[in-house]
């Protein structure tokens, strides 16, 4: 684990970060809050590009929960097989739906407890919609994360919640609200996991990481 960075090579890092993608996107496709719901939801244990096919279709016939509550159970799982743990998620995706539907009036709640509270919703995906629906400046810490914040010294921690602190607490307030999204893409594709570009590293000479790749 790097140490903390401190304020001006923050600064710096998510200046350079801005200027490459002023307005980075999540990569999850939706039509409306509650399919991003859905969406993130599934995420969990697949890739985006596996949930983006997977939901296609089932979106175009269910982008609210009582349509998805219509779709029924296995309906749902006809569209999601493709994607890991499939018939849990089909199980979680109707009984949020159907919390949606008997508490929430159909429409999706916007606290994070209120989210956190459904099933298959955790702190993470709570994050990520208050993020990307309501532009909060919620910190949805992923594996990406974990491990730039961790070799970089940008958002060190030893655990996701200790990391989602050291973002909130460390980096400039007026980067945080695409904080996450830098971070995933730059682990997505640029410090990746086994072997990550640092030759390319728009971040390079501010990096900590003491095992830097030519």
């Amino acid at each position: 684990m790097a140490k903390q960075l401190d304020y001006h090579t923050l600064r710096e890092i998510f200046t350079r970060f801005q200027d490459a993608e002023a307005e980075p996107k999540g990569e999850l496709d939706h039509v409306n809050v509650y399919t991003l719901v859905v969406a993130v939801a599934l995420s969990a244990q697949a890739t985006d590009a596996g949930v983006n096919k997977a939901t296609k279709d089932l979106f175009k016939i269910a982008d609210t929960p009582q349509k998805m509550l219509d779709l029924g159970e296995e309906g749902v799982i006809e569209h999601i097989k493709t994607i890991g743990l499939y018939r849990n998620k089909a199980k979680n995706v109707i009984k949020l739906s159907r919390i949606l539907v008997d508490e929430y009036g159909g429409e999706v709640p916007c606290s994070r407890a209120a989210l956190e509270s459904l099933p298959g919703v955790g702190r993470k995906t709570a994050n990520v919609v208050l993020n990307m629906w309501w532009r909060y400046p919620a910190q949805a810490v992923d594996t990406h994360i974990f491990r730039v914040g961790n070799r970089s010294g940008i958002c060190p921690g030893k655990d996701v919640n200790a990391v989602e602190r050291a973002i909130e607490d460390n980096i400039p307030v007026d980067f945080q609200l695409h904080a996450h999204h830098w971070l995933i893409l730059h682990g997505r594709y640029h410090c990746k996991a086994r072997k990550p570009l640092c030759a390319t590293c728009i971040i390079r000479d501010l990096c900590l990481y003491e095992e830097k790749t030519l």
